[in-house]
């Protein structure tokens, strides 16, 4: 009976372990709001481009 309540605490503390390590690893691969507000501009850029390329097309 002692085997399973310290395999159980094992298994408890593991868990918790990897929850942290994962949050953590998450944390650090996250994508800074710099680089997100760059790619959002450039994704704007290219639809403006998008656009005015389409006007010009439909003006001929």
């Amino acid at each position: 009976m002692t085997e399973r309540c310290c395999n159980s605490g094992r298994f408890a503390l593991g868990m918790a372990a990897g929850m942290a390590a994962g949050t953590a690893l998450g944390m650090a691969l996250a994508p800074s709001h710099r680089q997100i507000r760059r790619a959002a501009q450039k994704a704007a850029r290219r639809v403006n481009e998008a656009v005015e390329n389409l006007a010009e097309a439909m003006d001929m």
